[in-house]
């Protein structure tokens, strides 16, 4: 295997399962680090915040700071920041992003005739009061955006329903597209981790555990991709994908 300049890493799935550090994860993340590249670490989960993401992987046993974590309600937030500053949001998402999105300075409204942006999220308290404010704000005018495409969240018991169930009940009522959905594959992080690496793609490989979302946006970028059998995808879910990773490799302990 080609060594790479820099690591881009998925983490639930890839480094973890829940609050469970896979096997080979934390040698192979240190043997990278010692070889002198770089490694990133991504999430398009926006429930929790980089902080969090940087204390949950140096408490798994891969000490990281902030600035090596991304996830899609950091970028979210800065596609915010560039697009439209001072929007008032509805946000469909938990305290974590909200409290990102204060932070940065938006104001958050339930009153549909001052919201211009619905923000659509992995939300484990959606309701009904929840999409008729989303329906209302988007029938006064409002943009619907998200955060991830992701169906579901992987758990070891399974998996949660995640963005993508929110963006489609939102949009089954109200007839409208949800565009952007800044999380992997979107151009718009893809453009995110490599102004934050400053390399040319072919020195990065994205390694990751989903089809749709890791392999997809390593390869629509430019750069080789590994996929990992410990998370979402496995040898049959591959075969029908029409996708076609640089790498398929049964545990992350194959990148050494």
């Amino acid at each position: 295997m080609k060594r790479y300049r820099a690591y881009i890493f998925d983490q639930d799935g890839t480094l973890y399962l829940g609050d469970r550090v896979l096997p080979g994860a934390v040698d192979t993340v240190a043997s990278l680090r010692a070889y002198g590249s770089r490694t990133i670490f991504l999430s398009n989960n926006p429930t929790k915040t980089r902080e969090q993401y940087a204390m949950k992987l140096t408490a798994l046993g891969i000490p990281t700071g902030i600035e090596d974590i991304l996830n899609s309600s950091f970028v979210m937030v800065q596609w915010l920041k560039a697009n439209t500053p001072h929007a008032h949001l509805f946000v469909v998402g938990e305290e974590p992003l909200m409290g990102e999105l204060r932070s940065a300075g938006f104001p958050l409204s339930e009153n549909a005739k001052e919201i211009d942006i619905v923000v659509a999220s992995f939300d484990r308290s959606f309701d009904y009061r929840k999409l008729q404010i989303a329906f209302d704000a988007i029938n006064h005018g409002a943009r619907l955006v998200g955060t991830n495409p992701d169906r579901f969240c992987p758990t070891p018991s399974g998996g949660e329903p995640d963005c993508a169930a929110v963006i489609a009940a939102i949009e089954a009522c109200t007839g409208v597209k949800c565009d952007p959905i800044v999380g992997k594959p979107s151009p718009i992080m893809v453009k995110t981790v490599m102004d934050m690496l400053d390399l040319p793609p072919s020195d990065c490989i994205m390694v990751g555990d989903r089809l749709e979302t890791d392999i997809r946006m390593g390869m629509e970028a430019g750069m080789d991709s590994c996929l990992v059998l410990t998370g979402d995808a496995t040898r049959e879910s591959l075969a029908a994908s029409g996708l076609s990773p640089t790498y398929v490799l049964d545990s992350i302990r194959g990148l050494l």
